[in-house]
């Protein structure tokens, strides 16, 4: 696909996630063929003529100012990772531009951030913009055992293609929503990234539920959040989940996972560490 039809989709979708109440808008009661606002109205709440905001929707974004782009953005009502989605889309392909496209961050960690991980009391992985498991610690290893089955774990993978992901995640449909709308965030952010045009290129071809995610459009970046994971061992787990960048090492991240404290999943992540800790669990990212 595109640079301008992902430009196209994303401001026809979002477009029609808004409501005329959302806008502060009247609404006189006329029958509308599409959901949400026309373009005129969106043109008119950010400040531009209908026949600009007309190009801009197909795929002419390049050489839009970022004032007009954050007018557009205050007008759909773009959270802030879906503007700043909007800014990466109309941002040209620079210096990058080869016949190969760049590759995603490295497939490992320096031995001092290992360190770190081996020394966290809660379960901690490392991952890439792909969604590649690169290290992790004892316990992240434990509570993403199903995942690191594979020689090079993947969530991305996992959660569209292996028939477990269902029964591993409670909220299965959200993990999928969200996953493709982490790497749709991430495909903007580095268009040229062979490995994660790759990737989504496999996933749409193997995952029909994979295809229903991407055409949502949606864009998603993890930071913080809670999630329920049926690890087969001991049973759902509620963890919060909190995302941190690594500095020195630019599209990696450390995410680690803690239950509340005196809950029934504290009680059951010390079962999954003495699981752990009877298990060969070694071999992987990380080990």
């Amino acid at each position: 696909m595109s640079k301008k039809d992902d430009i196209r989709k994303f401001l026809i979708s979002r477009r029609a996630n808004v409501t005329l109440a959302q806008a502060g808008l009247p609404d006189f009661g006329d029958e509308r063929r599409v959901p949400g606002l026309r373009r005129e109205e969106v043109a008119q709440l950010a400040g531009v003529s209908v026949d600009y905001y007309t190009r801009l929707e197909r795929g002419n974004i390049h050489g839009a100012s970022e004032a007009v782009l954050n007018a557009i953005a205050r007008a759909l009502h773009l959270t802030d990772v879906e503007r700043e989605h909007l800014l990466d889309l109309a941002r040209p392909a620079t210096a990058a531009a080869n016949a190969t496209g760049r590759t995603t961050a490295a497939v490992a960690v320096r031995p001092s951030v290992q360190r770190v991980l081996d020394n966290l009391a809660m379960p901690a992985v490392v991952y890439n913009a792909r969604q590649d498991l690169v290290a992790s610690n004892l316990l992240g290893r434990a509570l993403f055992s199903p995942h690191f089955d594979s020689d090079r774990p993947n969530m991305a993978r996992f959660i569209f293609l292996d028939s477990r992901a269902q029964d591993y995640y409670a909220d299965w449909p959200l993990a999928c929503s969200l996953t493709a709308a982490m790497l749709r965030y991430e495909a903007g952010r580095d268009p040229l990234n062979a490995e994660i045009t790759e990737l989504i290129g496999e996933l749409a071809t193997r995952s029909p539920q994979f295809r229903k995610d991407w055409a949502d459009q949606d864009v998603h970046e993890h930071r913080t959040g809670r999630k329920v994971y049926g690890h087969p061992e001991v049973g759902a787990m509620d963890l919060t989940y909190d995302v941190f960048e690594m500095p020195g090492e630019p599209g990696l991240s450390i995410a680690t996972y803690t239950p509340d404290e005196g809950s029934e999943s504290a009680d059951k992540l010390i079962l999954l560490a003495s699981w752990a800790a009877t298990q060969e669990l070694g071999s992987g990212p990380g080990a």
